[in-house]
C-alpha cells in the first residue's frame, strides 16, 4: 500500500470531508461518520441510536432494502455499519471504480432512509433477538455489565442495543427525529480512501448532499472525578466465571492517551503482558484475559476482563492488583515499553495496509481532533512516551480510586459487598 497523501475540507454549509489519496490503490473506501451515538440518548430510549442504523439499510425514497444490497454487491462490493457510545458510521468498500455508486448508495442511506413502519415492526424483532443472543453469552454480556457499573445512570452505561423495554418504546417518530437532527449536522464527516485527490471528491459527493446542515450539540458530559462506580452482578448457572474491572481515565483528548494505550499492552493485550504471562502461563487460572481502553472526549475507560475457573477468583483478583500496583509503585520493568512501543507501531503499520483503514484514520482523525493526524507524527508521540509517564497515569487510575466490578457466574451473592 503507498502512502497516503491526507486533506479535508470544510465543504460550505455542509459536512466535512476527508480524504486519504492512495495514488495506486485499486480499491476505495468510503465513509459517513456521524458523530451521535448511545451516548446521545439522554431522555430518549436506549438502543435509538442503534435502531436507526439498522433502519437506514430498509429503504430509501428511490431505493428499496434489495436495492440498496444488490446495486453494492452486483458491483463486487459490500455495505456495513457500526454504531458506538459516541458516533455511528456507514460504509462501503470495493474496486475503486466503484467509488460513485458507493458515494451515491450510502449517501441516499444516511440522507434519505424513509423508516417504513412495516420494517421496524420487523427490525425490532431482529434488534430483540440480537439483545437476547449477546445476554445469553456470558464473554458478550459482560461488557454492558461491566459499562453500566463503571458509567452509573448516565447514557455510556447503557448498552449500545437498548434493552428488549427500551426498543419497544421507539416509534418511527422517534427514529426520524433523531436521524434528522444528527445525520445533518455540520460536524458529520464524510471520509474516502483510494485513487482520489479531494477535489475530485469534492465533486463526486456534492450532487449527493442535502441543501442544509445544521449545527450538532454536545452530549451530557460525565465528570469522571464525581463518579462511584459499582459491583454488578448476574447470577446464573456458568461452569467459568466471567469478571470484568475498570477504571476511568482521562479523555482522547488528553496527552496521556499515548501512555494509557502502552500501558494496556503491557498490562493484558498481548502473549508478553503481564497479565497473560502471570494469571495464565505461570499460574494457570485462566485461557483467556486481557485489557483494554477506550476513549471518549471528556472520559474513557481502561478495562480488564477473563474467564476463570470460580475458584480462581480470589488468586486471579489478587494476581490483578499486584501488576497493577507495581506498574504505579515502581514503573515499567526493563525492556517492558520498548517492547510495547514496538508492537503498537507494528500495529499501527499492519493496519494501514488496507484502504479501509485510511479511510477510516480521516474520518476519525478529523471527527476526534478536527484535523487529521500525520501517522508519523503520531508514531513520534508514541515513541516519545517516558517510564515516568507510565507510572504517572497507572498511579492516578489505579491508586486514586476504586474500580468497578462486573461478575457472571453461580453463587456470587457474596462477593457483592467484597
Amino acid at each position: 500500500m503507498s502512502r497516503a497523501i491526507y486533506e479535508w475540507r470544510q465543504i460550505p454549509n455542509g459536512p466535512k470531508l476527508a480524504v486519504a489519496t492512495l495514488k495506486d490503490s485499486e480499491c476505495a473506501a468510503f465513509s459517513i461518520y456521524v458523530p451521535a451515538g448511545s451516548r446521545d440518548e439522554t431522555d430518549l430510549p436506549a438502543g435509538l441510536a442503534h435502531f436507526v442504523e439498522h433502519m437506514v439499510f430498509k429503504g430509501t425514497a428511490t431505493r428499496t432494502a434489495r436495492d440498496l444490497s444488490f446495486e453494492i454487491e452486483n458491483a463486487g462490493g459490500q455495505l456495513n455499519a457500526c454504531t458506538s457510545e459516541d458516533h455511528t458510521v456507514y460504509e462501503g468498500r470495493g474496486e475503486a471504480e466503484m467509488m460513485p455508486i458507493l458515494a451515491d448508495v450510502v449517501s441516499d442511506m444516511v440522507w434519505n432512509a424513509t423508516f417504513p413502519e412495516s420494517e421496524i415492526a420487523l427490525e425490532r424483532e431482529v434488534i430483540g433477538e440480537e439483545i437476547v443472543m449477546y445476554k445469553e453469552s456470558p464473554t458478550d454480556h459482560i461488557n454492558d455489565l461491566i459499562s453500566g457499573a463503571l458509567w452509573e445512570n448516565h447514557p455510556l452505561g447503557n448498552p449500545i442495543s437498548g434493552s428488549i423495554e427500551s426498543i419497544a418504546k421507539i416509534k418511527q417518530k422517534t427514529l426520524v427525529d433523531f436521524r434528522d437532527f444528527h445525520h445533518f449536522r455540520d460536524d458529520v464527516v464524510i471520509a474516502a480512501s483510494g485513487p482520489f485527490s479531494l477535489d475530485e471528491m469534492v465533486a463526486l459527493i456534492s450532487p449527493h448532499l442535502p441543501k442544509t446542515f445544521h449545527a450538532g450539540r454536545k452530549p451530557v458530559p460525565f465528570d469522571r472525578f464525581e463518579a462511584s462506580p459499582s459491583h454488578a452482578i448476574d447470577e446464573r448457572e456458568t461452569d467459568q466465571l466471567q469478571l470484568a474491572m475498570a477504571w476511568h481515565t482521562p479523555g482522547k483528548l488528553s496527552p496521556s492517551r499515548h501512555a494509557l494505550r502502552l500501558l494496556s499492552l503491557m498490562l493484558g493485550e498481548t502473549a508478553s503482558s503481564r497479565l497473560f504471562l502471570e494469571l495464565r502461563e505461570e499460574r494457570g487460572l485462566c485461557y483467556q484475559i486481557g485489557s483494554d481502553v477506550s476513549f471518549f472526549d471528556e472520559t474513557g475507560a481502561f478495562e480488564i476482563s477473563a474467564g476463570l475457573d470460580p475458584e480462581s477468583r480470589e488468586e486471579a483478583i489478587a494476581c490483578i492488583h499486584r501488576e497493577i500496583d507495581d506498574l504505579a509503585e515502581n514503573g515499567p520493568r526493563a525492556g517492558e515499553l520498548d517492547r510495547a512501543k514496538r508492537l503498537q507501531i507494528s500495529q499501527s503499520k499492519s493496519a494501514f495496509e488496507s484502504t479501509g483503514s485510511h479511510a477510516a484514520w480521516a474520518g476519525e482523525g478529523l471527527m476526534d481532533f478536527g484535523k487529521i493526524p500525520e501517522p508519523n507524527e503520531w508514531r513520534s508521540q508514541v515513541l516519545a512516551v517516558t517510564d515516568a509517564e507510565i507510572q504517572e497515569i497507572a498511579r492516578e487510575i489505579f491508586l486514586n480510586q476504586s474500580p468497578a466490578i462486573a461478575e457472571i457466574g453461580a453463587s456470587l451473592s457474596a462477593t457483592a459487598s467484597h
